[in-house]
């Protein structure tokens, strides 16, 4: 291979609500890392992955990340990370080095030079309340989120597909991410008259609002879906928090399909039975390094107009099944599952959503 390796900063929350997820995350990278150069690298290039803590304040991230471009130290960026990271990010990588923004987020990003392969509310949230109201009869959602972008903008599409679904949002409530106020959530849920909750909660958020959920005796009256439920996040809840939880996401390490299955069999033999619980969180930084290497074989040149140029229509077969750019936005079959103790029993594939 060319001795000129082919350097990737992975952003991940090493602090912070989301910081439950990096020792995952890093396991999967170096799964990836070693899968891709055993392949040739990206460009025939050996590919070297440095991890940034991407659970810093956004704008401290983004010059962080600006300082290693102008030094020549950086020549693609992915990693799991949340939107308000990924907005502070986009300005001082766009056009400069490409950007694969593998997390499940709010949709709408479509800046040259950035490509989103996590799932958006129209191929997660909305079949999954179409499925919960026909199948569980939840048809009154009290939403309940951290203060940031992706709940704040999911909300609001909550609130579009309710009216198309025949559902009624009661209400919504917001917390300052990571200040540990989930206490007064769980207060307006149980003073509404809903019969399901939609959770946009981040990592330990998530988790401490499952635990009062739990402790109130919520668990067992109400219904909870969350398009962000790792199995991270399921173990620190505990298995007597998650009755009644449903979860969509595209990737669950219990999937029992041919992609999901290879990518526990090689996680296993790389790390151990002891390794960090193999997430969707974690999968996501996997889906990451795919793309980059996915379209660096597409590309005439190590531009990022030259991999802008080649994203339509860019697809492999993965852990997720087919993954497919329409434009700089990945398709792939979402599944719903509901938590069995500390795993999650996969249900159904929902049905397919063009972004």
């Amino acid at each position: 291979m060319d001795a000129n390796p082919f350097r990737v900063t992975m952003v991940l929350p090493l602090r912070g609500p989301a910081g439950l997820f990096a020792p995952s995350c890093e396991a999967v990278i170096a799964l990836a890392v070693a899968q891709i150069n055993a392949r040739g690298g990206i460009r025939g290039r050996e590919v070297v992955a440095e991890v940034l803590d991407g659970g810093r304040d956004p704008t401290v991230v983004a010059a962080d990340v600006a300082g290693r471009i102008a030094r020549g130290r950086v020549d693609a960026v992915s990693g799991w990370h949340i939107s308000s990271v990924r907005r502070a990010l986009v300005p001082v990588v766009a056009g400069r080095v490409p950007y694969a923004y593998p997390s499940l987020y709010e949709g709408g990003e479509d800046r040259a030079g950035v490509f989103c392969c996590g799932e958006t509310p129209d191929q997660q949230i909305a079949p999954a309340l179409r499925w919960l109201r026909d199948e569980v009869g939840a048809r009154r959602w009290y939403v309940v989120g951290d203060d940031y972008v992706w709940p704040r903008v999911s909300a609001r599409a909550v609130r579009t597909f309710a009216h198309e679904l025949g559902l009624d949002v009661v209400g919504q409530s917001f917390v300052p991410l990571g200040t540990g106020e989930v206490g007064r959530l769980v207060d307006r849920v149980e003073a509404s008259a809903c019969d399901g909750v939609l959770m946009l909660l981040v990592g330990q958020d998530a988790v401490e609002f499952n635990r009062e959920f739990a402790r109130r005796g919520l668990a067992g009256r109400l219904v909870r879906f969350s398009p962000l439920m790792e199995e991270n996040m399921l173990l620190a809840s505990g298995a007597d928090a998650t009755t009644d939880l449903f979860v969509a996401s595209a990737y669950f390490r219990s999937l029992a399909t041919t992609g999901a299955l290879d990518l526990l069999g090689d996680y296993v033999r790389a790390h151990g039975p002891d390794a960090p619980a193999l997430s969707s969180a974690a999968e996501s930084c996997y889906e990451g390094l795919r793309t980059l290497a996915a379209l660096a074989d597409r590309a005439a040149d190590d531009r990022p107009e030259a991999w802008d140029a080649v994203v339509d229509g860019t697809a492999w077969e993965g852990p997720r099944g087919t993954v497919e750019f329409r434009g700089r936005q990945a398709s792939q079959s979402v599944h719903l599952a509901v938590a069995d103790g500390v795993d999650f029993d996969v249900l159904t594939a929902l049905p397919a959503v063009a972004p």
